[in-house]
């Protein structure tokens, strides 16, 4: 359950995660108020790039503490990043529903 597991190899995944998301949806671009991006094309975004944190877990078995970990270095590499706090919240939310879709998984 609670899984022994390497902080380091977790806290990187979480950075990669990050850099993901910022590549292709730019904090410039999240915080403008006038450059208009669909709902639905950011969950695209968030769900393409997440779906290595379904694989990560699934591979390497996270316990409860390291889906913790990976969770608040993703918010804080978000919000290093320049997200609002509202986006980083939004996006750490639908990493923890990615996860928690990859351990109900056979």
């Amino acid at each position: 359950m609670f899984g022994l597991f390497s902080p380091g190899k977790v806290t990187e995944f979480a950075r990669s995660l990050a850099q993901n998301v910022a590549q292709r949806y730019p904090p410039a671009i999240a915080n403008n108020p006038d450059q208009i991006v669909s709902q639905k094309r950011i969950v695209e975004i968030l769900d393409q790039v997440f779906a290595r944190a379904q694989r990560f877990e699934q591979e390497n078995r996270l316990g409860l503490f390291s889906k913790l970990s990976l969770r608040s270095v993703f918010k804080q590499e978000m919000r290093e990043a320049g997200y609002e706090e509202k986006f980083a919240n939004f996006a750490v939310e639908f990493l923890a529903a990615r996860l928690t879709r990859s351990t109900k998984q056979p």
